[in-house]
C-alpha cells in the first residue's frame, strides 16, 4: 500500500464499500430511502430538529434522508448531503433539485475525513453507513467531531446475525450464510446494529439511546426480497471468490424468491437498530 508523509494512504471510500457499485445498486439505494422513511422519521423525532437548524447526512447516497432534513430545517436552517462516490453525488443533487430542496447542499468527500469544520451541525446524521466499512469508530470520531456541543450524532444501521423466514427453508439457510461471508470480506460487521450505544459511548457522547425494530414484511413488499437483492449487487466478488458458483446463485435466487412469494410465508430479513447520541457542551 502506498505511503504518504510516513502514513499508511487509506483506500478510497468506494473501495472498501461492502456492496456493489453498479446502476442496480444505486437503485436499491433509492428506493431503500422510501422504505426506511418511517424510522428515520421516528429517528429524528428523537432528536428535535428544527426550523433553521444545520443537519448533516453522511454516507447520503442517491438520496439518503436529505428531503427529511430540509423538511425540518426549512425555511432558513442548511442541509448538506455528503458522498463519496461521485455518481451518487449527482443524483443526489438531482433529487434535490427535483424537490425543489433550496436549503439542500450535497458534496462530495469521505465520511472518515470530511474535511468540513468541526462544531458545525445540530445534528449529524448516518444510515446504514457504520454496517458498510471496516472501521465504524472512525467514522463515528468524524460524526462527533462535526456536531456541536450539545448537537445530536444520530443513526440507523441493520444488524444481519437474526432473520426469519418460516416456513423454513435450505435455500434461504444458504443464502444468508453466503450474504455473511460476501459482506464480511473487507472487514465490515454485519452484526453492528446493537453495537450503536456502545460504540456511540465510547465516542464520547452522552444521553445515548437506543431502539430496535424487526419488522414482517408482506408479499409484494420491496424490502422482502432484501437479502436476495444484496446478494445480487455482491454476486461479482462471490463468483470470483469462490464463496458460490454462478450456477448455485441462480438456483437459490429462484427458489427463495418462489418461497417468499408466498403470503403465507414470513419474512423478517433483518433487525434496525437506531441510536442517538448527544455531543458534550453546549
Amino acid at each position: 500500500m502506498a505511503e504518504k508523509a510516513g502514513v499508511a494512504e487509506q483506500p478510497h471510500a468506494t473501495a472498501i464499500y461492502a456492496l456493489g457499485r453498479d446502476r442496480e445498486e444505486s437503485a436499491r439505494l433509492r428506493q431503500q430511502s422510501g422504505e426506511l422513511r418511517p424510522y428515520s422519521a421516528r429517528l429524528l423525532d428523537r432528536t428535535g430538529l428544527a426550523r433553521g437548524q444545520r443537519a448533516i447526512d453522511l454516507g447520503c447516497g442517491p438520496s439518503g434522508i436529505i428531503d427529511l432534513l430540509a423538511e425540518r430545517a426549512a425555511p432558513d436552517g442548511r442541509v448538506v448531503g455528503l458522498d463519496a462516490d461521485p455518481v451518487h453525488v449527482t443524483m443526489a443533487r438531482q433529487f434535490a433539485a427535483e424537490g425543489d430542496l433550496a436549503n439542500v447542499e450535497v458534496v462530495e468527500a469521505d465520511a472518515r475525513h470530511t474535511g468540513l469544520a468541526a462544531d458545525s451541525f445540530d445534528l449529524v446524521h448516518g444510515r446504514t453507513l457504520l454496517v458498510t466499512v471496516p472501521d465504524p469508530a472512525q467514522v463515528l470520531a468524524e460524526m462527533t467531531r462535526l456536531a456541536r456541543p450539545g448537537g445530536w450524532v444520530a443513526g440507523l444501521e441493520a444488524d444481519c446475525e437474526h432473520s426469519l423466514c418460516y416456513p423454513a427453508h435450505p435455500a434461504w439457510d444458504r443464502l444468508c450464510e453466503i450474504f455473511r461471508t460476501a459482506f464480511s470480506r473487507n472487514g465490515a460487521d454485519p452484526f453492528i446494529g446493537r453495537r450503536l450505544p456502545e460504540l456511540y459511548r465510547q465516542a464520547g457522547l452522552t444521553s445515548v439511546g437506543a431502539e430496535c425494530v424487526a419488522p414482517l414484511h408482506p408479499a409484494g413488499h420491496s424490502r422482502r426480497t432484501i437479502r436476495l437483492d444484496l446478494v445480487r449487487s455482491m454476486r461479482p466478488v462471490i463468483v470470483e471468490q469462490g464463496i458460490a458458483t454462478k450456477d448455485e446463485l441462480d438456483e437459490i435466487d429462484h427458489t427463495v424468491h418462489e418461497h417468499i412469494a408466498n403470503p403465507d410465508t414470513l419474512v423478517m430479513p433483518f433487525m434496525y437498530f437506531m441510536a442517538w447520541g448527544r455531543k458534550p457542551g453546549g
